[in-house]
């Protein structure tokens, strides 16, 4: 799930990581009113949205009064800002954060992950923050630092003190980055967190350090244990429809392609997706449905399938189980159907555990499908549909 700006930032303040005074805003009056209350210039009016790289998109600005303010968040409010970290269609801004600008001696690039080839914490930073360390870093460039820490802290001060004292600063700046890296991985533990990243973060004149952007996911498999957070994600419109899916038993990424896919299985899902791609097309989303789901759950997984004004075609691959009957899916299809007005084609493949039951449930639903007999079959007819061919 990842988390906006504005709420990250109340987040890592539980942990004495220190972030820029900030106002949310959600009409361009209450930015307004933030920057008056702010009572310094300039400020700037960020978008808060679930993605980064906000800056190269037009989604930060800078204002030197209220009124700027005012202006800045009108031209942000209700439009869809489009990143190189979101979707060609952007997503839109709801609100805005106005926060008092910082004066940095230095800016850094901090960050805390999971590095996959040793399943083991992650600290990266660099000197020289802010635009360009994402290429930076996944070029491998010369400048970035790395230190693996492991889940209970293993490092001790000494190892974390020679990391920080790899930068040239002074005695004392050094000292307290080593003691805002072990905040920020004690964070990065509590939380369940995949990604908490800091650029830039910021020395200014005083020695302290600043978040003045935070960027932080947190673990869907991992919300069981963090009930009071999930409402966050509903902020973040891609996050939003992950975490709806999930709650229906339902492991769900929207794509940016016309194909809908409603299969049961990761393994199927993956490999459905790579032949929607080998056949010429494009997939709309990923889909596993979960053995525990009812067809009530399949059937809201559908909906979004549907919702998603993309979608030209619904893919339909099942492998019936023990667990998981054909049926079973069959009847979340045709509940969502007959709940929508929006009737796509379908396109089936259909074998296992109560196939046949599932064709007759199918009749009855009276569905616009067409069934293949295998895979490869299904996948070419849903392409050749969705490109006007079929």
């Amino acid at each position: 799930m990842q988390v906006l700006e504005c709420d990250a930032k109340k987040l890592l303040s539980r942990h004495a990581i220190a972030s820029p005074p900030g106002i949310v805003a959600a009409t361009p009056e209450e930015a307004e009113a933030a920057a008056t209350r702010l009572g310094r210039e300039p400020v700037f009016v960020k978008a808060q949205v679930g993605a980064g790289d906000r800056m190269s998109g037009g989604g930060i600005r800078a204002a030197y009064s209220a009124a700027e303010a005012k202006v800045a968040a009108r031209a942000l409010l209700g439009r869809k800002l489009v990143t190189s970290q979101t979707s060609p269609d952007g997503q839109v801004v709801d609100k805005v954060l106005v926060e008092r600008g910082i004066a940095a001696k230095r800016e850094f690039y901090l960050a805390v992950s999971i590095d996959p080839s040793s399943a083991t914490v992650m600290i990266t930073a660099a000197d020289n923050g802010e635009v360009g360390v994402e290429q930076r870093a996944a070029k491998q460039s010369a400048g970035l630092e790395r230190l693996l820490v492991h889940t209970k802290g293993e490092r001790g001060p000494g190892e974390i003190a020679e990391f920080c004292g790899r930068f040239s600063l002074p005695a004392d700046a050094a000292e307290s980055l080593g003691e805002l890296i072990m905040r920020l991985h004690r964070a990065f533990i509590e939380l369940d967190a995949g990604l908490i990243e800091i650029n830039p973060l910021a020395l200014t004149d005083a020695g302290e350090w600043v978040a003045i952007d935070a960027k932080l996911a947190i673990d869907d498999n991992a919300m069981f244990r963090h009930p009071d957070l999930a409402e966050l994600g509903r902020d973040a419109e891609n996050d939003y429809v992950e975490l709806h899916a999930q709650r229906h038993q339902i492991n769900f990424v929207q794509m940016a392609g016309d194909i809908g896919a409603v299969v049961n299985g990761a393994g199927l899902g993956l490999a459905t997706l790579d032949m929607i791609r080998a056949a010429g097309g494009t997939p709309a989303n990923f889909m596993d449905i979960r053995t525990t789901a009812r067809s009530l759950d399949i059937a809201q997984g559908v909906n979004l399938v549907l919702d998603n004004p993309r979608t030209k075609v619904v893919l339909v691959n099942v492998f019936g189980g023990g667990m998981q009957p054909c049926d079973t899916i069959i009847e979340g299809l045709g509940i969502a159907y007959r709940r929508r007005r929006r009737m796509l084609p379908v396109v089936l493949r259909v074998t296992g555990n109560n196939e046949d039951l599932a064709r007759l449930r199918l009749a009855n639903f009276n569905l616009p499908s067409t069934e293949c007999p295998d895979m490869w079959q299904a996948v070419t007819r849903a392409v050749a549909i969705a490109q006007g061919r079929a």
